[in-house]
């Protein structure tokens, strides 16, 4: 057993940034940051396009950033969180550039600005195509520097120690259910620890392996979002789940999806279908630059009505050297499979990618479990609504996590230590005897959610896949009862859990909405708004 004031689970830009302003303001306190792989492999790292940000207030606003994310939000947004995340965010964006993070810039020394779809100006600041991955490299250059944080790599963690571990009955109803910590699965010497804590924040990002294909990391399993739930917290709108419009298609891969940023189109990209014709213009007035879903839908609708699997981003007409500069990994990586963007179009397909629902949160990150925090993809702030404006993603982080911060901050004098926790109880299990009844099982569920519960969907659809879920869950809740726990067997257990939740979140919103899109009720219905469960 272990004891710290504070505890994150998580090392991206959310996660990171906590920790850094926490181990700050508290020298003489222990934060730890828990991963279940290595500190650098996490949703953040794999961010292309870049991070929105008003920061030229003579060619831009406040105001048309706030509008602009409401129009994608397309009704569901938060308002005040939208006024406080647009306004408070250079701020934080000057802070990362403090702690190293280089981003682009012109001749002249001011910043390059991308436009990406439903953005009414350039506002999208970007470290080439790998925006992301130079944010967290500065985080953990910051973050090495400070003697209070511990690291502690390949820990899974199990499940959310509340009340209900001390033989309390809980239920979503329960009031003041508390955090006390974690139990944990230390992959290193595969024995189940216990972590308690003060404070525990989850910075746990997506869940996009849920799917077949996503331009997710294999760690993106949704494991705080299924946690959380578990432990009776509320979780938001996980029905809205964003499939980015061009991801690489590559005939026969499995798994992570290469992402063709969205600051492509931004730049001057074309999509075509088929017949080499720019089909966007019968979609929408802004053609390759609509939101996301819209762009999404059209790119389905295109290839359902040709009967192939994608369609294409025509990037013929760059001049190369300006295409090599912004986005030299990307042309690399087509380089490696035989495109060439001066003479050929690149083959791309929609692939899950964002969650705009999970753990409910207010406007200072407090989950509805007391001492409980979540920031970045993993929560639910209020900012997203039913669809996420591009390059909204890392902003949020940013500011949520230092809301957490602050939040925290305030209270962690008055908390007590927790009360005392009984170790993990594994009496009765034993190795599973079969690995692929949780390799065959996983695959199910990606199946399920890719033909059901995709870009387009109808309540038969909707119906089918819960009923393949609930089979999927008695199965895998009888092995986890019976069986030593693993890594493969908590993320499968977690990932049923949030397609579950996806499935219910869009059996429960009748109608057609942002990213959630059914067949059955194609109209907008003022009468539903945020779907908690």
């Amino acid at each position: 057993m272990r004891e710290v004031d504070f505890l994150v689970i998580g090392s991206g830009i959310a996660g990171l940034t906590y920790a850094l302003k926490t181990a700050n303001r508290f020298p003489d306190r222990k934060v730890i940051v828990m991963t279940k792989a290595t500190a650098d492999e996490t949703n953040t790292k794999y961010a292309q396009g870049g991070i929105a940000v008003v920061n030229d207030l003579e060619n831009d606003s406040y105001e048309k950033h706030i509008e602009d994310t409401l129009i994608a939000g397309d009704g569901l947004c938060n308002t005040r969180v939208v006024e406080i995340v647009v306004k408070e965010g250079p701020e934080r964006v000057n802070e990362i550039i403090e702690w190293g993070a280089q981003f682009d810039k012109e001749d002249d020394g001011d910043y390059k600005r991308g436009k990406e779809g439903g953005h009414s100006e350039s506002r999208i600041l970007h470290h080439k195509d790998v925006t992301g991955r130079e944010m967290e490299r500065a985080l953990l250059d910051a973050v090495a520097a400070q003697k209070n944080i511990e690291f502690i790599n390949h820990c899974f963690v199990i499940d959310i120690i509340t009340q209900h571990h001390l033989g309390y009955l809980i239920s979503k109803a329960t009031p003041d259910v508390e955090c006390y910590g974690v139990y944990v699965l230390n992959l290193e010497t595969n024995r189940i620890e216990k972590i308690l804590s003060k404070v525990t924040v989850l910075a746990t990002g997506g869940n996009g392996q849920i799917y077949r294909t996503t331009t997710n990391p294999s760690i993106a399993t949704g494991d705080g979002v299924a946690m959380t739930y578990r432990a009776k917290g509320r979780i938001e709108n996980m029905e809205f789940i964003q499939f980015h419009p061009t991801a690489l298609y590559e005939a026969g891969a499995k798994g992570q999806a290469f992402l063709i940023t969205e600051a492509v189109r931004g730049d001057g990209g074309i999509l075509r279908n088929k017949n080499g014709e720019a089909f966007m213009e019968k979609y929408d007035p802004r053609k390759d630059l609509a939101p996301r879903d819209i762009v999404a839908r059209a790119i389905d609708s295109e290839m359902k009505k040709a009967g192939v699997e994608h369609v294409w981003l025509d990037c013929r007409h760059f001049p190369l050297e300006e295409f090599t500069e912004h986005f030299p990994n990307i042309y690399e990586k087509c380089l490696s499979i035989g495109i060439d963007i001066t003479k050929h179009m690149i083959p791309v397909a929609p692939a899950a990618h964002y969650s705009c629902g999970g753990i409910k949160t207010d406007e200072w990150g407090r989950s509805s479990i007391r001492n409980l925090y979540a920031c970045g993809e993993c929560a639910s702030t209020g900012l997203h609504g039913a669809n996420r404006l591009a390059s909204n993603s890392l902003l949020e982080a940013m500011v949520f996590s230092h809301r957490c911060y602050l939040d925290s901050a305030e209270k962690i004098g008055q908390l007590k230590s927790a009360p005392e926790i009984p170790d993990w109880n594994a009496r009765g299990t034993s190795e599973p005897k079969e690995m692929i009844l949780i390799t065959q099982s996983l695959k199910e569920l990606q199946q399920v959610m890719s033909d059901y519960v995709g870009i387009v969907r109808n309540d038969i659809r909707l119906q089918r896949a819960m009923r393949r879920l609930d089979l999927l869950w008695e199965e895998t809740e009888q092995l986890y009862e019976s069986s030593t726990v693993s890594p493969q067997l908590l993320e499968l257990r977690n990932m049923i859990t949030v397609g579950y939740l996806v499935v219910k979140g869009a059996g429960f919103r009748k109608e057609s909405r942002g990213l959630h899109y059914n067949t059955d009720y194609p109209g907008y219905s003022d009468l539903v708004q945020n779907i908690v469960l």
